[in-house]
C-alpha cells in the first residue's frame, strides 16, 4: 500500500495535476492584492477566476472588467501559463541551465507534452514557446492596428496584448462584460482573433511538422488528419450556424449578409474551445445550442492550448465505427493502422468525459434546481471541454453550483484520461483469460 501510494505520488500526472494546483492558488493570492481589483473581491471569486484562466477556460463569476489593468495582467499571465503548459517552462528552465533532465524528469516532461521520445523533450518545449510567442507577436501587432481604429494607441496596444494571449491560448476572456459583441462586424478583429484560435488550437506538433515540411506527402499521418478534420469541421459548423441563425432576430437575424457570415463564421470557430462570442449565446436556436455544445464535446488538437476530448480522438472513433459497419479488421486512414492502444484510448477517454458530464449535470440539477437543465448541460460542458461560452448561469451559481464548475475546469485542463490513471493505475499483467461473449447493443 505503501508503495502504491509512493508511486502515485511520483506519477507524472499526479506532478502535473499539483503543479496547476500551485499555480492556481498562487494565482487566487495574487488576485486578492487590492491593487488588482477596482471593487471588492471574495477568495471564492478571486479561486473562480484563477481557476478558469489557468485552465484557459474563461467563465466568471467576477466580470474582468473589475480588476485593474494589474489584474488583468495577472490574468494574462496565468492564461499564458495555463495555456502553454507549466511543465515546457519547467524543462526550459532545465534547457538554459545546461543540465539533462534525469529519468524521472524526463518522464514528467514527456507526459506534459506528448512525446514519446525522450531526446525530443528538450527540442520540442523549446519549439513550443517559439511557435507560440512568434504567433502572438504577428497576433498583437495586427490587434493592435485593428483596434487604434476604434481607440487611442496605448488602449489599442493593451487590448492587442491581452486578446492576442486570450485568444492563442483559447481562453475566452474578454476585457469587457459583452466579450466582443461589440467588434460583431469588424471584419479585420474577427478574422484575427478567429486565426489565432485556429493556430492555438491546432496542436504544437502540427505547427512544427506543418513549418518543417510544408509539402503534403511530407507532414505526417497526424498532421494530416488534424488539418483536414479542422477544415471540414470548421466549414460545417459555419454553415450550419448560419442556416440556424439567419433568421434568428435575436442573433444575427437583423444584420446584413456580410455581418451574418463574418459572425457565424466567429460562432463557428469560438466553441473549439475559446469561449469569446459575438452574439448572445443565451439567444442561439436551440439546434444552435446542441451544435455548441457539440463543437465544446470535440476540442481541438492534441498538444495545443485547446481542451475537450480532442479532434483526433474524435476522428478516431468516426473511424473505428466505419471499420466496424464494414466489418474491417484494422482501423485505417491515409494508408496507414491506427494501432488499437490508440483505439482503445480513444474509448475511453470519451466514457470518462461523459461520465464526468453526467456526474457534474446531476449534482447541479440538484444544487441548482430553479436552472433550466439546458443551461446547467450547457455550463458542464463549456466548463469541461475548458471554453467559457455560458448562457447566462456562471453568476447566478451557488457557492456550491462554483466549486462543481472549478472541478470540472480543474478536469478538463488535467485531462479526464489522465485523472483516471490518478484514480487506478495501470497494472501490467501476464494473465490471459479464456474468451466469453457479452451482447451488445
Amino acid at each position: 500500500m505503501q508503495r502504491m501510494a509512493t508511486q502515485l505520488l511520483a506519477s507524472p500526472p499526479m506532478i502535473l495535476a499539483v503543479g496547476f494546483f500551485i499555480l492556481i492558488s498562487l494565482g487566487t493570492c495574487l488576485l486578492m492584492i487590492p491593487a488588482c481589483t477596482l471593487t471588492d473581491i471574495t477568495w471564492m471569486q478571486a479561486a473562480f477566476t484563477a481557476t478558469s484562466a489557468v485552465t484557459v477556460t474563461g467563465l466568471n463569476i467576477y466580470d474582468t472588467s473589475n480588476f485593474s489593468r494589474a489584474g488583468q495582467v495577472v490574468i494574462a499571465a496565468l492564461i499564458q501559463m495555463g495555456g502553454l503548459g507549466f511543465m515546457t517552462f519547467a524543462v526550459l528552465a532545465f534547457f538554459s541551465l545546461q543540465r539533462r533532465l534525469n529519468l524521472a524528469g524526463q518522464k514528467i516532461a514527456r507526459e506534459a507534452l506528448g512525446e514519446a521520445s525522450f531526446g525530443n523533450i528538450t527540442a520540442t518545449a523549446k519549439s513550443v514557446v517559439t511557435i507560440a510567442l512568434s504567433v502572438e507577436l504577428l497576433g498583437f501587432i495586427g490587434l493592435t492596428l485593428a483596434f487604434m481604429q476604434q481607440m487611442p494607441l496605448t488602449d489599442a496596444m493593451y487590448h492587442g496584448f491581452f486578446y492576442t494571449i486570450s485568444a492563442f491560448n483559447n481562453a475566452g476572456f474578454g476585457l469587457t462584460n459583452d466579450n466582443l459583441m461589440p467588434y460583431v462586424n469588424n471584419v479585420p478583429i474577427n478574422l484575427i482573433i478567429t486565426s489565432l484560435i485556429m493556430i492555438g488550437g491546432l496542436g504544437f506538433m502540427v505547427i512544427k511538422d506543418f513549418i518543417e515540411h510544408r509539402h503534403w506527402q511530407k507532414i505526417s499521418v497526424n498532421t494530416k488528419i488534424i488539418l483536414t478534420a479542422t477544415m471540414l469541421l470548421n466549414f460545417v459548423a459555419f454553415v450550419l450556424f448560419w442556416l440556424l441563425e439567419h433568421n434568428n432576430p435575436n442573433t444575427i437575424g437583423n444584420m446584413p449578409l456580410g455581418d451574418q457570415l463574418l459572425a457565424s463564421w466567429f460562432q463557428a470557430i469560438t466553441p473549439r474551445t475559446a469561449g469569446f462570442n459575438t452574439v448572445p449565446v443565451e439567444e442561439l436556436t436551440d439546434a444552435s445550442t446542441l451544435l455548441t455544445m457539440f463543437l465544446m464535446f470535440i476540442g481541438g488538437g492534441s498538444l495545443s492550448t485547446a481542451s475537450g476530448i480532442k479532434l483526433g480522438t474524435f476522428v478516431i472513433l468516426i473511424l473505428t465505427t466505419v471499420a466496424f459497419l464494414r466489418q474491417r479488421k484494422d482501423v485505417t486512414i491515409f494508408e496507414r493502422r491506427i494501432p488499437e492502444r490508440q483505439v482503445r484510448k480513444s474509448l475511453a477517454l470519451v466514457s470518462i468525459t461523459m461520465m464526468l458530464i453526467f456526474l457534474s449535470v446531476f449534482i447541479l440539477a440538484i444544487i441548482e434546481a430553479d436552472h433550466p437543465l439546458e443551461d446547467v448541460l450547457f455550463e458542464v460542458v463549456s466548463a469541461l471541454g475548458t471554453v467559457g461560452l455560458t448562457r447566462g448561469l456562471t453568476t447566478q451559481l451557488s457557492p456550491a453550483g462554483e466549486v462543481v464548475i472549478m472541478c470540472m475546469m480543474f478536469a478538463g485542463r488535467v485531462g479526464p484520461l489522465t485523472l483516471a490513471y490518478l484514480i487506478a493505475m495501470p497494472k501490467a499483467t501476464r494473465i490471459s483469460y479464456p474468451e466469453t461473449n457479452v451482447l451488445v447493443g
